[in-house]
């Protein structure tokens, strides 16, 4: 019985872990690596273990850094089935094919230039054939259902609080007449956050896999983001210019859309022009609107209020490509919320091209950014950055709102992992070395508890525990 950490150890993306309970094999999540284009490059590597003889693979959920690789598994042979919530397997739908669509049209750019020199021809990662292959291998579960998911494995999933359908991974693994509980994380989400419920509580386990994104960061309170929100829109207001904001297509979105409807008076909202510039952010938002029945207490009754009238009566939808060329002609009074959430494709780089070199624009980055991406960039305060191979100077305000973040901050991981009576063993993933450092050093001085920091092909004896 055993666990190997293949991907996410000593990084944030490509989540992957491998699980051996006797002669079955089984992954938790699958994830595409992302960062600056050698990271990408990772992406199409063979994995470090046989796809074909991979049993099953359980999804803690949608982000494409835990199933962006699933595709690129069943194209290299796996052929079990991949387990996750219901809402994760329909998010699921949508951005594995967004992410095949991006493969195909870059491999094709790419291919018209190696033709142009005489190279050879490459293929995309994986194509929207492949992902349909994949989609027919999902079998979807609800939370707190256990289930026998092949000999030696029960599976139970609960509410991660994190996205729609995000779980945290309960593994009870039986080998020769021993048995593990194994407690996997999956991405927590923060207490008291719009349209999810809080993070599901576990008390016992022999061996804890928890995320560590943010474990040197603590983010500020609601009320202290709502103040810092509102500063910011009225800092744009006086300056007349307009409000960029790069958001992950699922969870992000529709958690500021919820913010917005909320405290739309509050932030005097109605004097702006909001635009929703994301086709896939569209899609997930409608995804959620059909699984009501997983938001929280106020926003199930918000959502009731939303079909008698809209909720924001001044947000447009822009589908089309055309509809979003137009936004370029807007220099003041919109808020434009666009992917990708870390500025590296999509159409926020074309408003970032229009809008960062505007010293009446403000940037609001409202989510995680990795180390190589435009977003990370922006963040650590570059002076220029690249578009197309052209460079513009950054003039706009940068703001970072941790407090809009989707994922737990240190307290919310301390507190999480504290609520195990047993103080299990922890396995720190999904998290940069100084986070990890961070975080592992509060969780020792202050629960006495034995903390391992991943690295990919390390390997652990369950049995042993």
């Amino acid at each position: 019985m055993q666990l190997e950490f293949i991907g996410a150890a000593g990084e944030v993306t490509g989540s992957c872990h491998l699980v051996t309970v006797g002669d079955r094999r089984l992954l938790l999540d699958c994830g595409l690596v992302q960062g600056d284009p050698r990271d990408l490059q990772r992406n199409a590597e063979p994995f470090d273990f046989d796809p074909a003889q991979i049993d099953a693979v359980v999804l803690s959920h949608a982000h494409i850094d835990h199933s962006g690789r699933l595709p690129f598994l069943v194209k290299s042979g796996f052929r079990g089935r991949v387990y996750t919530h219901r809402a994760s397997r329909d998010l699921c739908r949508i951005m594995l094919r967004d992410s095949a669509y991006l493969n195909e049209k870059e491999t094709e750019w790419e291919n018209r230039k190696r033709e142009r020199k005489g190279l050879g021809l490459i293929e995309p990662l994986y194509t929207m054939q492949d992902v349909r292959q994949t989609m027919s291998r999902f079998k979807s579960i609800e939370y707190d259902v256990s289930k026998k998911i092949m000999p030696g494995v029960t599976l139970r999933l609960l509410d991660a609080g994190h996205i729609l359908g995000s779980s945290i991974v309960e593994l009870w693994l039986e080998e020769n007449g021993v048995h593990r509980k194994l407690v996997f994380s999956g991405d927590l989400g923060a207490v008291d956050r719009p349209i999810l419920h809080d993070p599901s509580r576990i008390e016992d386990a022999d061996l804890v896999l928890m995320e560590s994104t943010y474990g040197n960061r603590l983010h500020r309170s609601p009320e202290q983001t709502r103040e810092e929100v509102v500063a910011i829109v009225e800092q744009a207001r006086k300056a007349r210019g307009n409000i960029i904001i790069p958001a992950f297509a699922v969870g992000r979105t529709q958690h500021l859309l919820y913010a917005f409807a909320r405290y739309f008076d509050d932030w005097r909202l109605d004097r702006w022009q909001i635009f929703l510039d994301s086709p896939m952010a569209i899609e997930a938002t409608e995804v959620y609107a059909r699984h009501a029945d997983l938001y929280d207490a106020e926003s199930r009754a918000l959502w009731r209020q939303n079909k008698q009238r809209p909720l924001l009566p001044n947000l447009h939808l822009t589908r089309t490509a055309n509809q979003s060329m137009r936004l370029n002609a807007i220099h003041s009074g919109a808020i434009i919320i666009a992917g990708s959430g870390m500025c590296t494709g999509g159409r926020i780089k074309h408003h970032l091209k229009h809008n960062i070199w505007r010293k009446d624009c403000h940037v609001v980055i409202v989510g995680y950014q990795a180390r190589g991406t435009t977003g990370r960039m922006l963040v650590d305060g570059a002076n220029r950055i690249r578009l197309w191979g052209e460079t513009y100077i950054v003039r706009a305000q940068i703001h970072t709102v941790g407090g809009l973040s989707a994922h737990a901050d240190q307290d919310g991981l301390v507190d999480w992992y504290g609520n195990f009576r047993n103080r299990p063993p922890l396995a720190l993933v999904h998290g940069e070395p100084d986070a990890v450092d961070v975080l592992a050093g509060r969780i020792r001085s202050e629960l006495g508890t034995g903390v391992i920091k991943s690295r990919p092909g390390l390997k652990l004896d369950l049995l042993g525990l």
